[in-house]
C-alpha cells in the first residue's frame, strides 16, 4: 500500500489506454505565478457586430435568420468539406496521407448574446438537447459519414472567436483518434467481460464515492480517475446507450439539468465565466454494431489556481506523458462543495 494522496504514482485512462502520472506532493510548494483579477465585461443580449446574433450577417456573407431559440448551419469556413475523391499517399511506409470528407455544422444555443450553458433555463437547454439530436440523427443517416462529434469550445482560453453561446458539430468520414482509441479499449474490455466498460466503471466509481460530483435519476457527473486537467469532469448515462438518440423526453430535462449544475459549479469556483472544451462521444456510425459503445460527455477546462492562472500542457506533457498535480480526489471534492445557484445569481 502506498498513500496515494502524498506519493508520486501514475494512473490508467481505462478509455484510452493512456497514462497519466500524478504529483500530489507538488501541490504543496510555493507558487510564484502572478494571479490577476479578471473583470467581468458587460456583456450586451445583442451584439450588432456579432456574426452568430439574429438578423445579423455571417463572416461568409449568408444573413441570419431571426430566430428565436436554436439555430444551426453549415459552417462558412468548415474544416472538413463534402467530397467524393478518395486518394492515399504512401511513400515506403514513411510518407503516409489520404484523403477525408465531411460536414461541419454551427450550432447557436440562444439567440441571446450575453448567456451561456450555465445561465440557460431548463426549458432552453432542454431545446439544446433537442438540436443536438436532431443534427446527430441528420447527419449519422448520411453514408458518407462514418463518426458525427459534437463539441462546445467556450472561453477565449480555448480559442473560441465568439462570445455568443455556440457550439459546433464535425462530421467526417473517417473515424478521428480519440474515438478510435475509447472504441478499441470499449471493445477489448466488452469482448473479455461481457460487459460495457463504463457500466462497469460506473457501478465501481459509485460503490467508492469519492469522485462523484452530481447525479439525478439519469446521469451522473464525476472527476474521472485517470483525469488530466485539474477540474476535468465527465457525465455518465445510468442507462447503457451507444448514442443520444434514444433519449426519452425525461432523460432530456435530466441532461439538462446535469449540464446546467456542471457548468455553474464551473464559473462558481473562480467566479468567472468558466472556459472549456466539452464534447459528446458515441459510438461511429458506419453500419456496424457497436454494443460495447456507452456514450458520455468530457469536460476539459484549463483553469488550475484562478480565473487567470491556466494549467498549460508543456514540457514533460507535450515530450512524455500528462502530468497533474492536485488529485482527482480533491479536485471532485471542492466541485461538490461548490453552490448550485451560481455566483450572478446570489
Amino acid at each position: 500500500m502506498f498513500d496515494i494522496e502524498n506519493t508520486s504514482h501514475r494512473r490508467l485512462n481505462i478509455l484510452t489506454g493512456e497514462w497519466i502520472l500524478v504529483s500530489p506532493h507538488r501541490t504543496k510548494r510555493p507558487w510564484q505565478g502572478k494571479v490577476e483579477n479578471v473583470t467581468p465585461k458587460n456583456v450586451p443580449e445583442y451584439d450588432k457586430d456579432c456574426y452568430l446574433c439574429p438578423g445579423n450577417e455571417r463572416a461568409g456573407g449568408e444573413k441570419n435568420p431571426n430566430y428565436d431559440s436554436t439555430f444551426s448551419f453549415t459552417n462558412d469556413f468548415s474544416a472538413l468539406i463534402p467530397s467524393e475523391i478518395e486518394a492515399k499517399i504512401n511513400d515506403e511506409n514513411l510518407i503516409i496521407a489520404e484523403s477525408d470528407s465531411g460536414i461541419c455544422r454551427v450550432l447557436c444555443f440562444s439567440p441571446r448574446h450575453d448567456l451561456s450553458i450555465a445561465v440557460m433555463d431548463q426549458k432552453s437547454l432542454t431545446a439544446v438537447v433537442d438540436m443536438w439530436i436532431k443534427e446527430f440523427k441528420s447527419l449519422s443517416e448520411d453514408p458518407s459519414i462514418n463518426c458525427v462529434t459534437i463539441f462546445e469550445n467556450k472561453g477565449e482560453l480555448m480559442g473560441c472567436s465568439n462570445r455568443h453561446p455556440h457550439g459546433q458539430i464535425w462530421a467526417q468520414k473517417l473515424i478521428p483518434n480519440e474515438i478510435r482509441k475509447e472504441s478499441i479499449h470499449q471493445r477489448k474490455y466488452y469482448d473479455e467481460n461481457q460487459n460495457c466498460l463504463l457500466c462497469g466503471y460506473l457501478k465501481k466509481e459509485r460503490e467508492l464515492d469519492s469522485r462523484l460530483i452530481y447525479e439525478n435519476d439519469d446521469f451522473v457527473s464525476l472527476v474521472p480517475y485517470w483525469a488530466v486537467w485539474p477540474y476535468e469532469t465527465i457525465i455518465i448515462p445510468k442507462f447503457h446507450a451507444e448514442n443520444i438518440l434514444s433519449l426519452t423526453v425525461t432523460q432530456k430535462l435530466n441532461l439538462a439539468e446535469i449540464l446546467k449544475i456542471v457548468t455553474v459549479r464551473y464559473d462558481n469556483l473562480f467566479e468567472t465565466s468558466f472556459p472549456y472544451s466539452m464534447g459528446f462521444h458515441q459510438a461511429p456510425t458506419d453500419n456496424a454494431s457497436h454494443p460495447e459503445w456507452h456514450w458520455h460527455i468530457h469536460f476539459y477546462p484549463p483553469l488550475l489556481r484562478s480565473a487567470s492562472v491556466k494549467k498549460f500542457m508543456v514540457g514533460y506533457e507535450m515530450l512524455a506523458m500528462a502530468q497533474r498535480d492536485i488529485t482527482p480526489e480533491s479536485a471532485a471534492e471542492i466541485l461538490k462543495s461548490i453552490p448550485k445557484t451560481h455566483y450572478l445569481l446570489r
